[in-house]
């Protein structure tokens, strides 16, 4: 699309359509029952990848979202070495009877 010189204003014109239209249905999501925040949040990621105030808008929720998956993981891995601690506990408690 960016190539063509005919067809770079109505992309343009496309993907500010449709995120704003993501945006305004997070809104209302935002009262209604929904995920509100997670539309918005999506609507700016579709406007962000043609408008570069949308990316500047973004960046800090990719941040967060990469802080919140690396914690989700480490919760993970701590809940994965309970369950194995508690499973070998139990091993050798019926071995050792």
């Amino acid at each position: 699309m960016h190539a063509h010189p005919v067809l770079h204003l109505p992309w343009l014109i496309l993907v500010g359509t449709v995120g704003t239209l993501i945006i305004l249905a997070g809104v209302v999501m935002l009262v209604a029952p929904g995920p509100g925040v997670a539309a918005i949040i999506l609507g700016l990621v579709v406007l962000s990848t043609e408008f570069s105030w949308a990316r500047r808008l973004v960046r800090p929720a990719r941040v967060w979202f990469r802080r919140a998956e690396r914690y989700g993981m480490r919760l993970r891995a701590r809940a994965l070495e309970r369950y194995r601690a508690r499973r070998a506990l139990r091993r050798e408690r019926l071995t050792s009877e």
